[in-house]
């Protein structure tokens, strides 16, 4: 699974103001719900707190109480996206 090689396009003096961010994955379903701020699916949303809670996990396992909070601020995180979790 190697991610495919990006072709870099001759900018015609166009200057991007920001960062340019790769497009929605072409790839993806269109049923695939968006986060209503980012615009990306829902694995990709919220990659800070993602990241966190994922260390936590890993090093002190879920029930851990740091991880819990980390657990919950992840969710807080996608709800204000517009995702619904439990």
């Amino acid at each position: 699974g190697e991610p495919p090689a990006k072709k870099s396009k001759p900018t015609m003096g166009n200057k991007a103001s920001a960062p340019a961010l790769p497009a929605a994955g072409g790839e993806c379903k269109k049923s695939d719900k968006v986060g209503i701020k980012s615009g990306k699916k829902i694995c990709c949303c919220c990659p800070e707190t993602k990241q966190a809670r994922d260390e936590c996990v890993v090093f002190k396992g879920e029930e851990h109480p740091d991880c819990q909070k980390l657990i919950e601020a992840h969710k807080e995180c996608l709800r204000a996206e517009g995702f619904t979790v439990k």
